[in-house]
């Protein structure tokens, strides 16, 4: 992997980072680096709009985790290239390759399939 080409999937995963803080910020509030809380609604009055807004603040709770995971992931990616060792695969040590990261920067394993059953295909 050249240097050129992991300077181009930092660019993105900075791009991607402010993306997700922000559609993050819209609903729920930054606790600490890699934690959000989803924002508990105010209630009103009337037991309907109560209803409602506990259904809304419901439904956001997987679109949280679901966003906040992708921010762990792509903080993690940041982190590995500061260190050196970003495009290792984290099953086996090999390398990821490199158009698995075009597509997905902040990939962790090199064939998700099966390092995920630890059954590695290298």
């Amino acid at each position: 992997m050249t240097p050129e080409f992991i300077s181009q999937r930092k660019e993105e995963l900075l791009k991607l980072k402010e993306i997700l803080e922000k559609d993050l910020s819209g609903f729920a509030k930054q606790t600490s680096d890699d934690n959000w809380e989803t924002k508990y609604p105010q209630m009103n009055n009337e037991e309907e709009d109560k209803t409602d807004e506990v259904e809304e603040y419901e439904n956001l709770l997987p679109v949280e985790r679901s966003l906040e995971e992708r921010l762990k992931n792509v903080n993690l990616a940041l982190k590995k290239i500061e260190e050196g060792t970003y495009g290792k695969c984290e099953c086996c040590d090999c390398e990821i390759p490199e158009e698995r990261l075009v597509a997905s920067p902040e990939a962790k394993n090199c064939n998700p399939c099966k390092c995920e059953g630890k059954d590695c295909c290298c």
